[in-house]
């Protein structure tokens, strides 16, 4: 069997059903590959609504809290019998299905901040409480590896905090369009080094694989992106973007409306680069993250307020996929956080800690996370 033979027998798969233990796994032992291990974090600014994301929809206090938004239980697609997903994301679930993707359920920073400025400080430093830090945890944790050009890319402006430090990280709005000008090429030899790789390689020629087509706007393109550095083998480990729009204290909505259509985008962009990479997903994990949720009762407005606990997403080679991670408490006022919130039941950085150490080989989290000792949660094979 040919390796295009194999991709599109592969796909057929993905849709049937959980026949696989992690597709993805399965595809990159059947593929040549570089084997190069790549890992992919999105930030969701703006605190997404974990609740209408994976729906506890089994809960009956789920639905006296949102009269209005709550995902009805028609529209909900399964996972488990008692948590769903909006059915916006219906795009994930066939990863779900086959063991390649996973959902962290009530996690979240244990700061108490409502702030956004602050959640996504503490959460990108990786020092929650603490003002202070000078640098970004992703950052910290390239610092023990051999530094190299490419290793680590954030697709945007301005370089994320999640990624300032010593790793020398680059911040690239476009691939196509990376330059560094002239005049600091002696002083930024590494960076100097990384344009030369990049005009060599090209990376910005190679189109989307497998019939992939990424939604228009700047997340379909970061994610594009992105799979074209990892597909042209510039040697990258760290990846980043991010994606606004998720403040919904106002017509948020439920199956239909605001939040549903910025998941679509989101969950579109996803799946597209996904079957973009096809086998190459063998080597790469992407993993959502957002500040902190929002409340579990809707307010006023037929929207929701800055919260406490949220969901992440994992998708990718070596992921214990087709569970909903996370210890769940309900959402019955004796045991929400303040009587407002769903609880954080998993930090964030035991999320993170996996990941670190099992698909970037990270030796040692001290310097990673400061003060903490990560709890193992069984993510990662």
């Amino acid at each position: 069997m040919n390796r295009r033979t194999f991709l599109k027998s592969s796909g057929l798969a993905l849709v049937a059903g959980p026949l696989l233990p992690n597709v993805f796994v399965r595809m990159a032992n059947a593929a040549t590959t570089k084997g190069r291990k790549t890992l992919v974090a999105i930030f969701q600014r703006g605190a997404v609504d974990g609740l209408n994301v994976v729906v506890p929809y089994g809960e009956k206090a789920y639905y006296d809290a949102r009269p209005t938004i709550a995902v009805p239980k028609s529209d909900v697609v399964d996972l488990d019998g008692f948590f769903g997903v909006h059915p916006s994301l219906a795009p994930l679930v066939p990863y779900f299905k086959n063991k390649s993707a996973a959902f962290v359920q009530a996690v979240g920073s244990p700061d108490t901040t409502r702030s956004h400025f602050d959640a996504q400080d503490f959460m990108e430093s990786g020092t929650p409480g603490v003002k202070i830090t000078q640098d970004g945890f992703l950052s910290r944790a390239l610092e023990s590896q051999k530094p190299a050009p490419l290793r680590a890319v954030a697709i945007g402006q301005m370089m994320p905090r999640i990624l300032s430090g010593k790793a020398n990280a680059l911040a690239m709005p476009d691939i196509a369009k990376f330059e560094m000008p002239e005049a600091f090429r002696s002083m930024y030899k590494e960076a100097y080094e990384s344009t030369r790789i990049l005009k060599a390689a090209d990376p910005a020629k190679l189109q989307p694989e497998n019939g992939a087509v990424y939604p228009n706007g700047p997340f379909g393109s970061s994610l594009k992106q992105i799979a074209q550095l990892i597909k042209a083998n510039v040697g990258l480990e760290v990846a980043f973007t991010d994606v606004g729009g998720w403040d919904t204290h106002a017509g948020e909505g439920g199956a239909q409306g605001q939040l549903a259509n910025n998941l679509k985008t989101f969950a579109s962009a996803i799946a597209a680069f996904a079957q973009d990479l096809g086998s190459r997903m063998g080597d790469v994990v992407l993993v959502t993250m957002s500040e902190f949720g929002r409340t579990v009762r809707e307010n006023g407005n037929r929207g929701t307020d800055h919260g406490h606990g949220n969901v992440m997403f994992l998708v990718g080679g070596g992921v214990k996929g087709g569970k909903v991670y996370g210890q769940w408490r309900g959402l019955t006022p004796e045991n929400l956080f303040e009587g407002r919130d769903l609880a954080v039941t998993t930090d964030f950085r035991d999320v993170f800690a996996e990941l670190l150490t099992r698909q970037l080989n990270v030796p040692s989290l001290k310097n990673v996370f400061p003060g903490y000792e990560p709890r193992p949660l069984g993510l990662m094979a």
